[in-house]
């Protein structure tokens, strides 16, 4: 896939997530995205027919320790796209831009365990009379 097309796939992967493609560079095949609060990354894309699997980094000290699960998966066995490298760094970010876990369940059934009681209606005392 030409450098071109790899853009085109990261545009379209940004418009569904709080990141933006904010730089590329064709003849270092790379791309910058960033998102609130200070989120930034970099990938690094193969050349055509070349062996060699994406990159992923980042120069933001507090963001790189986030990266390993994405760097993890881009190194384990097959090939990956893009859109499969972006989505695992997304997951890999989502503490920091403060969203629950994608495959964290326990969320969506704590809200829906949690309903809303009515207060209980004052039940006059025992022994005393209305009158």
């Amino acid at each position: 896939m030409d450098f071109q097309q790899l853009a085109d796939v990261a545009e379209k992967w940004c418009s569904n997530t709080p990141f933006e493609l904010i730089a590329t560079e064709e003849t270092e095949r790379r791309m910058d995205f960033y998102a609130d609060p200070g989120v930034s990354f970099y990938v690094l894309c193969p050349d055509n027919g070349c062996g060699d699997n994406f990159h992923v980094w980042s120069e933001s000290e507090d963001c790189l320790p986030f990266l390993q699960l994405a760097q993890d998966y881009i190194s384990s066995c097959g090939k990956k796209t893009l859109h499969e490298v972006l989505e695992k760094v997304f997951k890999s970010f989502r503490p920091l831009l403060g969203l629950p876990d994608a495959d964290d369940d326990a969320f969506e059934e704590y809200s829906a365990d949690v309903e809303e009681e009515e207060p209980e209606a004052d039940h006059p005392q025992m022994g005393v009379s209305q009158q």
